[in-house]
């Protein structure tokens, strides 16, 4: 009899003392999940930032291009600089930079280019790798926006049910 007694002394007290297993667990991924959201929060803003930082470089470059592409066979359009001999492509995912010299296309970098024909390439190169940062950018916004709203959804799903 002593025993049962001890055992369900213990079992109240322990009962009181501690939260319950389920409870806990509610608390820790409500914690997890508002950690994640911060971070998905700051992860964004640094995205936007870099966006905005790119967006200028790109509008500074664009006006030695002209845009081309022909809407019934191209998935994709191209910046393209023209003089009399070299003609320059990058297209508009920044996946590729092609230059064609007296109409044969160049293996690159050529390094026979000299003067203004190398400053048009190196232009073009510039423009590349930008175009190619805010497409990335622009994923990155997509996919962080989502992950933030999943939180964002989680905890006040979590706060209806406390309620």
């Amino acid at each position: 009899m002593r025993k049962v007694i001890f055992f369900v002394c213990i079992f109240a007290l322990a009962g009181c003392n501690k939260p319950s297993r389920v409870e806990q667990y509610k608390a820790d991924k409500h914690r997890s999940d508002s950690i994640h959201l911060v971070e998905q929060t700051t992860s964004l803003a640094y995205y936007q930032a870099q966006l905005e930082q790119l967006m200028p470089m790109a509008d500074s470059l664009l006006p030695f291009f002209t845009y081309e592409k022909n809407e019934k066979y191209q998935d994709h359009g191209y910046y393209v600089v023209k003089n009399s001999l070299l003609r320059i492509l990058v297209r508009d995912d920044g996946q590729d930079l092609l230059v064609y010299k007296e109409g044969k296309r160049q293996a690159y970098p050529d390094h026979s280019l000299k003067g203004r024909d190398r400053e048009m390439v190196e232009r073009a190169e510039h423009l590349q790798v930008t175009i190619r940062d805010i497409k990335e950018c622009e994923k990155r916004i997509a996919r962080t926006s989502l992950e933030k709203q999943k939180y964002e959804k989680r905890l006040q799903n979590q706060l209806k049910i406390e309620n």
